[in-house]
């Protein structure tokens, strides 16, 4: 089942990302308009981040209701790159909040990279999703393709769901993480509430 794109946490990301340009525009123009006595150059222009924020914690609201959380210890915008992109190399984490503030999405990874032009995230290390399902996702890749609203990786990846845990290699799926498959199944460990019939399965490497 799919939900629309306003309640996807992915979603809420692409919202941000307006947000700041829009900021940068602003800034841009300001800094325009005043006069500036400029140190010389140390580094090449392409080498330094146009806009650079600290301590993000940002909330975003839906029709007046606060649906998203935003945390990230450093946010580097490199406009001059090729191709050009956002990092976010000490982490990111955004989750989802329902009409009662419970978190029911979230996702989170170790760095992050967005490629503006071609609309296309990139998350590495200890990448962690959860769904609105309550299925659990985690690799160390994964992308997600804006244009296409796909979500992929072509690396080992386990989920872990209510009855069993999946161990595989290779997935794709809805940018919502409800529709998804594996291409190479590893492993299936069965979980009972007794702790029986279980398969034991290698770990993701």
């Amino acid at each position: 089942m799919y939900i629309k794109h306003k309640n996807n946490f992915f979603y809420s990301v692409s919202r941000i990302a307006a947000w700041s340009w829009l900021l940068l525009f602003v800034i841009l123009i300001s800094c325009d308009n005043r006069k500036k006595t400029l140190a010389p150059a140390i580094k090449q222009r392409d080498s330094l981040p146009v806009l650079s924020t600290y301590g993000v914690n940002t909330l975003i609201s839906d029709s007046g209701i606060i649906r998203f959380r935003m945390k990230a210890p450093e946010w580097l915008i490199y406009d001059r790159r090729h191709p050009s992109y956002w990092a976010f190399k000490k982490g990111i984490y955004v989750e989802q909040f329902d009409t009662l503030f419970h978190i029911n999405a979230s996702i989170k990874c170790d760095t992050a990279y967005f490629y503006d032009q071609e609309r296309l995230w990139k998350l590495i290390g200890h990448v962690a999703v959860k769904n609105r399902k309550g299925e659990k996702f985690n690799t160390q890749l994964l992308y997600w393709n804006q244009s296409t609203q796909k979500v992929y990786t072509d690396k080992p990846i386990r989920i872990e769901q209510i009855t069993r845990i999946i161990y595989a290699h290779g997935f794709e799926s809805n940018q919502e993480m409800t529709v998804w498959k594996f291409h190479n199944v590893s492993a299936i460990m069965y979980v009972s509430s007794q702790k029986k019939d279980t398969v034991k399965a290698e770990p993701v490497k």
